[in-house]
């Protein structure tokens, strides 16, 4: 039986976050520039946002870009921007292909206007697909969101539409860059590393946590269907015992 098959689709995540690293070594390891193993990633996009459309997940996000990255070298950073940019134009035919929607998530008045237009026109042209939504986080940072939204609240505050003993989770979720979007049941980090790095820090408090040594350029829809399978053989307890789950369990068969 094939990875695929072996997945509950009744039980499937709502919603996949990804970091994807390993691109810069990943081009060390083959001889080349950085740029190289980032151009190596799309075919690995490609990948798991096609497998996340036939399974169902509703929601991808990929962590493409942070804050932190505008301190790599400027031309590495040039050669992000551009490949960003050719990406986003040569996919959005496949993605209204495949009826899929993208969103994005960041700090996106700091892309270059260039970037910008193209990310912008990419999300108008496909807005109207269901299937599944890629969200991009770009220019994201999670430290950087939180502050915006406590910036964003204090606002509303001094503009009197809105009360301090008002502020619930509810308030600050709908003044983050995700309102609207679910939190992940899962994140994936490629690479080997052990680590969130500043991203959904708010999001990823219930979250299933998966490390592979993949680089990201060698990962693929096998991988990702690893990774669920993974997530469904955990038991999510969301702070309760296993004893409780059991009993609801029993309660709603």
């Amino acid at each position: 039986m094939e990875l695929k098959e072996k997945i509950n689709l009744e039980k499937l995540p709502q919603h996949i976050a990804i970091i994807m690293d390993g691109n810069g070594r990943w081009a060390k390891q083959h001889g080349e520039p950085r740029i190289f193993g980032h151009e190596n990633g799309v075919r690995s996009v490609r990948e798991v946002v096609e497998a996340a459309a036939e399974l169902g997940v509703k929601y991808l996000t990929l962590y493409a870009f942070s804050t932190e990255n505008w301190n790599r070298p400027q031309e590495e950073v040039i050669a992000l921007m551009q490949l960003l940019v050719h990406t986003i134009s040569a996919e959005t035919k496949t993605l209204n292909e495949n009826k899929i929607r993208l969103q994005a998530i960041g700090n996106l008045n700091s892309l270059p206007e260039d970037c910008f237009n193209e990310l912008h026109d990419a999300i108008e042209k496909t807005k109207n697909n269901e299937r599944t939504t890629l969200v991009l986080a770009l220019s994201y940072s999670s430290r950087w969101e939180i502050t915006n939204a406590i910036t964003n609240i204090a606002k509303q505050i001094e503009d009197k539409t809105l009360t301090s003993s008002e502020i619930t989770e509810d308030i600050v979720n709908a003044n983050l860059c995700t309102a609207g979007i679910p939190e992940p049941e899962l994140m994936i980090r490629t690479s080997g590393e052990h680590r969130i790095s500043n991203f959904l820090l708010w999001q990823l408090a219930y979250s299933e946590l998966y490390f592979t040594e993949k680089l990201w350029p060698d990962f693929r829809k096998n991988d990702f269907y690893e990774a669920i399978l993974d997530y469904q053989n955990r038991e999510r307890r969301f702070g309760k015992t296993s004893e409780q789950l059991n009993q609801n369990n029993m309660a709603g068969q």
